[in-house]
């Protein structure tokens, strides 16, 4: 689908003066409130580096030389999750261009707005394998929301108009301008093109809510014994934090959130039960698979959340609020469908609730906190302490405990999960890949985060197989000072590829040990002109942090801890969130006879219900 801009007659016309491509191109970056680049030059691109060189000497726009374009699109990915804003980066043709593509992956699956800068091969030469050449317009066409190859240095302006509006407009999502070398070199009569100025008559995402939808909700919620509300990061991109506190603390609806809805609801409130799905707690697992109405804010039933689909929430009606109609429905079909922008549709719920006679109950979910609180004493999420060995999770906790208000990016692995059970974050401060899972994202996005809000403490939170995938950006955050602090959960594995090995593998762990071959990350922190420390005990754990956290620079933290320790609960493939793995003993027991048919209609109940909900009959 081609985005079009109002005619460009319906502007006014500002001073006309001549210049290139690229100045057009800065000059437009900087019109859209752009003040951080990441990228890396090379051939293609350098007619616009040459153009950057003046904007940097002018301190008008700051750029960080990554040490690979990977880094470079995950900096930006950090950036825009931290603020909001559309994180920017640039890499030449071919093989940097390339080396974007994961980045640019990770955007597209946790919905982040970039915009994705590339340099090409002039416009003669496309099509014909020159030197450095590669169709990235057409590589990245599924994993981005819009593309533009600008043939034409005159579209520069309206084309990076279009591409911010696009990033961050609706469900946001990167957006790829390729630009030939001679489209940067070419002079021509310039015209800014100012942000607003741009209408785009095929891309107008629907955010109010249908009225007798909304209504709808109202109703079911009013009716329900046993809701949850299930929010995902569609909450955090419509920063509707308030809007989900004040709906669960008006009607007493217990909050789960996804690994992407970290931060939408505080965790330490008395109606969070925590992230539910794979590893999520049991708790929220048992509340989602025990519900009788299931509000999904902002999130999209992943397969991570949801286990065996069939069997999530199969007892609940469904209200999916989400700004994507793609979603709604996608992977399960709701009783009440909301197509809107989350926040502004949870305030219209809440105003119409206002408005009219009917006042929520506050015994009406009573039973239901109760019994949820009863699972929460039950299955608490607990960090062990071994008596020779530090425990993936202590670390966590004590992180928890001096850095409450850090802003956390993390790799991806067990660490991941951990830091996700035991962190209590607010809106924004959880950073983290969820949908692609990328490892190597830790670093570069505490980078991102940390340009993007000098005054605030960042730490990543990383493994060490993940944190070796771009350990490289050490030499970025040296070169610039960025004060980034890195904790990795050093177990001598590639800990989630283990812990499957394990589990469902007949512990054949192939190719998963790291042990042999890993960096003394003290040494090569020295070799990149960054503070290293290692722990190995218990007992200097905490100054270790201390002194981290007080550091005026980047610092790396390796903890040695225990090398065979598994993240629990866990819900094996193919499993019901109700059939976690990794419980007490007693537990275990209880869920051989976790589900059974209703005599009547063959539905599937869990044995904690008397009677079944779907027909009435006693079970």
């Amino acid at each position: 689908m081609r985005y079009q801009s109002i005619s460009k007659k319906e502007v006014k016309q500002k001073t006309v003066t001549r210049r290139t491509g690229a100045y057009a191109l800065m000059d437009s970056l900087k019109r859209h409130g752009v003040n951080h680049i990441f990228g890396y030059p090379g051939g293609a691109i350098l007619p616009i580096y040459d153009e950057l060189y003046q904007w940097e000497e002018r301190g008008e726009i700051q750029h960080f030389l990554v040490r690979h374009e990977q880094g470079a699109a995950h900096a930006a990915d950090g950036y825009a999750r931290a603020t909001g804003k559309v994180g920017v980066c640039f890499a030449t043709s071919g093989p940097g261009a390339t080396n974007l593509v994961t980045g640019i992956a990770t955007a597209h699956m946790d919905s982040i707005p970039l915009v994705v800068v590339t340099g090409q091969v002039t416009r003669a030469a496309i099509g014909s394998d020159a030197f450095q050449e590669t169709d990235i317009f057409g590589i990245t066409l599924p994993i981005v929301k819009h593309s533009y190859v600008v043939r034409d240095p005159r579209d520069m302006a309206w084309i990076v108009a279009e591409a911010f509006h696009i990033a961050n407009t609706g469900r946001p999502g990167p957006v790829l301008i390729d630009i030939p070398k001679d489209v940067g070199l070419e002079e021509f009569d310039y015209t800014p093109v100012d942000p607003g100025m741009v209408k785009l008559t095929g891309y107008r995402p629907t955010v109010k809510g249908n009225p007798r939808q909304i209504n709808q909700a109202l109703h079911l919620i009013h009716q329900s014994q046993q809701p949850l509300l299930y929010v995902g990061g569609g909450a955090i991109t419509a920063n509707a934090h308030k809007q989900v506190k004040q709906l669960a603390e008006t009607f007493q609806i217990p909050v789960t959130t996804t690994l992407m809805g970290k931060g939408a609801f505080d965790e330490s409130h008395p109606l969070s039960v925590g992230m539910l799905g794979m590893h999520g707690t049991a708790y929220a697992n048992f509340a989602v698979s025990e519900c009788d109405l299931l509000i999904a804010v902002g999130a999209r039933f992943d397969d991570r959340v949801t286990g065996k689909l069939d069997q999530f929430a199969c007892h609940a009606k469904v209200i999916h609020i989400d700004i994507d109609p793609a979603e709604v429905g996608k992977n399960r079909a709701p009783q009440v469908p909301i197509v809107g922008d989350v926040q502004q549709v949870l305030a219209k719920l809440l105003r119409r609730y206002e408005e009219q006679d009917i006042l929520a109950d506050p015994n009406q979910t009573q039973v239901w906190l109760k019994r949820i609180q009863r699972w929460r004493q039950e299955y608490p999420l607990e960090a062990p302490q071994y008596p020779d060995t530090i425990s993936p999770q202590e670390v966590i906790v004590e992180l928890d405990r001096q850095a409450p208000d850090a802003y956390y990016t993390t790799d991806v692995g067990q660490h991941q999960m951990w830091a996700a059970q035991f962190l209590k974050t607010g809106p924004r401060r959880w950073i983290s890949s969820a949908g692609l899972g990328t490892m190597g994202y830790g670093v570069p996005a505490a980078m991102g985060v940390k340009v993007a809000l000098p005054d605030q403490q960042v730490v990543c939170v990383a493994g060490d197989a993940s944190v070796q995938m771009n350990i490289q950006e050490l030499g970025t955050l040296a070169q610039y000072g960025i004060s980034v602090k890195t904790v990795i959960i050093n177990n001598g594995w590639q800990g989630m590829v283990r812990q499957w090995q394990e589990a469902f593998f007949g512990q054949r762990y192939s190719s998963s040990n790291m042990e042999i071959g890993m960096p003394d990350f003290v040494i090569l922190c020295q070799a990149y002109g960054v503070k290293g420390m290692v722990v190995k005990d218990r007992d200097e754990l905490q100054d270790a942090i201390a002194q981290m956290l007080a550091y005026d620079g980047p610092v790396l933290l390796d903890v040695r801890v225990t090398k065979n320790e598994n993240c629990y609960p866990m819900v094996a493939p193919g499993k019901s969130n109700a059939q976690m793995i990794g419980l007490p003993e007693r537990r275990q027991q209880e869920q051989v006879a976790e589900v059974v048919d209703c005599s009547n209609c063959g539905t599937q109940n869990p044995t904690t219900n008397h009677f079944c909900p779907v027909c009435g009959t006693k079970l």
